[in-house]
């Protein structure tokens, strides 16, 4: 018998699912400093409609490039 995974789990999966079709760095693709989860990821791939996804879901784009996620940060 399988279940629906928490919210916040599939939060994190769907968020991951569509960041990981533009990725900035193929090899180390997320790490976290801080208590924020950065992901390297072209920003400048992504529809407006995909950005305001993610930013639902947790994930904001970075100003220096990529996303970040205090939502899912080491904390």
């Amino acid at each position: 018998m399988t279940t629906d995974p928490p919210e916040a789990w599939a939060d994190l999966i769907e968020g991951l699912t569509l960041l990981a079709q533009y990725p900035a760095d193929e090899s180390d693709p997320l790490h976290c400093s801080h208590d924020t989860l950065h992901v390297c990821a072209d920003e400048t791939a992504f529809t407006a409609d995909e950005i305001a996804r993610l930013d639902q879901l947790g994930f904001m784009v970075h100003r220096d490039g990529g996303f970040y996620s205090y939502r899912f940060g080491s904390a």
